[in-house]
């Protein structure tokens, strides 16, 4: 099969791809036509059925596989398929495998690593925290490798997650290193849990949307709520330790318009914070560069709020 990250404008496509999305549309003229987005393990792709009545274009919902044909085109920079014929496929005439976006990084690897952060941390209490979540909680284990970081801004495929996570726990260690005022163990943790209601937040792929949980609570909330589930079980888990671990998480989006339900108090919040939305920022422009077939100039994107440019250098 093509996969995406292969595709360039002119090719002439003919492959199978999972609907991610898929909207009935009108243009200004008044004429009907539908807008997909198609998705494999590299990526997703933009596409449009401008006679979604014609022949050779057959029902199909939401999460079906399709055989499509068409041509790639650009608009505004990006890739877009001028989608011909589509049909849903049967069973067996693909591999699932090939159609979850998944990290870059070995999971595993990855994870080996995260684990690392826990013998870093020296404060007996956080430690078993930290282990009652990472080492001793399979299933919470298996989803925190398998969930997304979010449904569609930044890192969200397979292993996304843990790639987060670990890019934040990453500079927060460095941060303890260049400001050594900052509460190691109190940083350390925080970044390794900040994110971890994202597991019940996002539903498994190819879904990775949300859950009601997710639409009623958010995963900040729900972390806390994890969190506090662990703590019943830990001895004289100190009390103010366990509210600035609290407190941490729930700054960790830095302003209440961002969805954080306080904003940050303490140093190792502010921290956490900035990690985060370093993070964050970088894997926009990272998906956004690595998506883009234009040079120069790509236009106003609105999650930078900005108008983005490709180094030439």
């Amino acid at each position: 099969m093509r996969f995406i990250n292969e595709l360039k404008e002119g090719d002439q496509l003919s492959g199978i791809y999972l609907v991610k999305k898929k909207q009935s549309l009108t243009t200004k003229g008044g004429k009907s036509y539908e807008s997909l987005t198609l998705q494999d393990k590299t990526g997703t792709l933009d596409a449009k059925i401008w006679d979604p009545g014609s022949q050779g274009i057959d029902e199909f919902d939401v999460l079906d596989y399709i055989d499509v044909n068409g041509e790639v085109t650009s608009f505004m920079s990006n890739l877009q398929l001028n989608v011909k014929r589509a049909r849903r496929c049967r069973d067996g005439e693909y591999d699932p495998a090939n159609y979850l976006p998944v990290s870059e990084h070995n999971v595993d690897e990855m994870y080996a690593q995260l684990l690392h952060y826990i013998d870093v941390v020296k404060e007996p209490h956080m430690q078993q925290l930290l282990r009652s979540f990472f080492v001793d909680d399979t299933d919470f284990i298996q989803n925190f490798k398998f969930s997304s970081a979010a449904k569609s801004i930044h890192h969200g495929f397979v292993g996304g997650l843990l790639e987060h996570t670990l890019s934040v726990t990453n500079l927060c260690y460095y941060y303890c290193k260049a400001y050594p005022m900052l509460q190691k163990d109190l940083l350390l943790s925080a970044a390794m849990l900040h994110d971890i209601g994202k597991t019940r937040e996002l539903s498994r792929f190819p879904h990775n949307d949300y859950t009601d949980e997710g639409q009623f609570i958010g995963h900040i909330v729900i972390g806390v709520e994890m969190i506090d589930e662990k703590l019943r079980d830990i001895p004289d888990f100190p009390q103010m330790t366990a509210m600035e671990l609290r407190h941490c998480i729930l700054a960790h989006h830095g302003k209440l318009e961002f969805g954080s339900p306080k904003q940050p108090a303490l140093m190792e919040a502010a921290a956490l914070n900035l990690a985060d939305n370093t993070d964050a920022h970088m894997e926009i422009f990272r998906e956004l560069l690595a998506g883009s077939t234009g040079t120069g100039w790509l236009g106003y994107q609105n999650l930078l709020e900005s108008n983005v440019r490709k180094t030439e250098i």
